[in-house]
């Protein structure tokens, strides 16, 4: 069959996906991009697939071919994840082996959490925190200030967001080539070929961008870094003010969780380059109150906390980190990567 690309009528939305293998097969795999990107970048991935798994790769609202629909802020990732289960519908899948990339891996736990019965595995791949990006503190996400300040979409840099608006293709300091190459991989050890580098640019910049999607709103705060979270679009649906992923411990059934991360990841990390923390801490934003009020946030640390209460309870986890890969461990390790996912998801090696 070969990978294919369709829009899927859905309840909700017009969901465009890349897709790989038999529609009828009894092995279901769906597989969800992150922040600033679409389902090209699991192209290579869904290559790998045997025959006789159907994968699919959605682009989600407010990215790639997908129709663009606003993003309610206020119900943290549950916009995304009810259009996943209405895919999942309009596929006529009763369940999947879910996996999730970054902003994605967020977004597959709250299906978890929403619809556990439906969740046959789950992959974390460079998850974000349990308790979103920025602004949160400690093991079980403390907010450093009572309005969640620090994250939300007003710490997102505004020059990239307006380069990613102009369809910047260029390779400029700060431009979405740039950050792609210095930051979704470890520069040190992959680079893209030619045609990967332009396939997957020209997914960055089919982001929606606006109020409404990325990078969303803000609020003016009182507390450093003076930016709060708004209650429209995507950095505002991760922020901790609205998501929080705790009672995942909790759910029922539990399916098996694979966490696989690279030890070189500048984005999800407990000193991201992108936590505005981090960088206060570094000195590169000023004003910075100091590590007593606003510490840079433990992502890792918050992710292994509440992985550890899901196995207290009953559920497995294992937390795969492989060397010299970055944000893209799929992409950068895909040998070592397919190794540990496919055995994961009951696929012979």
């Amino acid at each position: 069959m070969g990978i294919q690309s369709r829009i899927i009528d859905t309840a909700r939305l017009q969901t465009s996906v890349l897709e790989n293998g038999n529609v009828g097969a009894h092995k279901r795999v769906l597989l969800v991009h992150g922040n600033v990107s679409s389902g090209e970048f699991f192209r290579d991935l869904l290559g790998q697939f045997p025959a006789d798994v159907h994968a699919v790769a959605p682009d989600l609202r407010g990215y790639g071919g997908t129709e663009a629909r606003p993003i309610d802020a206020t119900r943290g990732l549950k916009d995304w994840s009810d259009d996943l289960l209405s895919l999942l519908d309009a596929l006529n899948w009763p369940d999947a082996h879910l996996l999730g990339w970054s902003m994605g891996g967020g977004v597959v736990m709250q299906v978890a959490l929403s619809a556990p019965e439906r969740v046959k595995s789950l992959t974390l791949v460079a998850p974000v925190s349990p308790y979103g990006f920025g602004g949160t503190h400690g093991a079980e996400g403390t907010p450093n200030s009572p309005d969640y300040a620090g994250s939300g979409g007003g710490t997102v840099n505004a020059a990239f967001v307006q380069a990613v608006a102009a369809g910047d293709r260029s390779d400029a300091a700060g431009s979405p080539r740039d950050v792609m190459k210095k930051f979704y991989f470890n520069a040190a050890q992959f680079a893209p070929t030619p045609e990967q580098e332009e396939a997957w640019l020209t997914a960055m910049l089919q982001t929606r961008v606006g109020e409404d999607f990325y990078a969303g709103d803000q609020t003016p705060s009182e507390h450093w870094p003076n930016v709060a979270p708004g209650t429209r679009g995507v950095a505002n649906a991760f922020s901790a003010k609205y998501q929080n992923l705790a009672a995942f411990a909790n759910i029922q059934p539990q399916p098996p969780v694979l966490w696989v991360r690279g030890d070189a990841d500048a984005i999800v990390g407990d000193a991201s380059l992108f936590d505005l923390a981090q960088l206060g801490a570094l000195g590169v934003v000023a004003g910075w109150p100091g590590a007593e009020t606003c510490p840079p946030q433990p992502m890792l640390g918050q992710m292994r906390s509440v992985l550890d209460k899901y196995a207290a309870r009953g559920g497995t986890y294992r937390e795969v980190v492989l060397s010299g890969a970055g944000h893209s461990p799929f992409i950068e390790a895909p040998e070592e990567f397919w190794a540990e996912y496919a055995g994961h998801i009951g696929l012979t090696v």
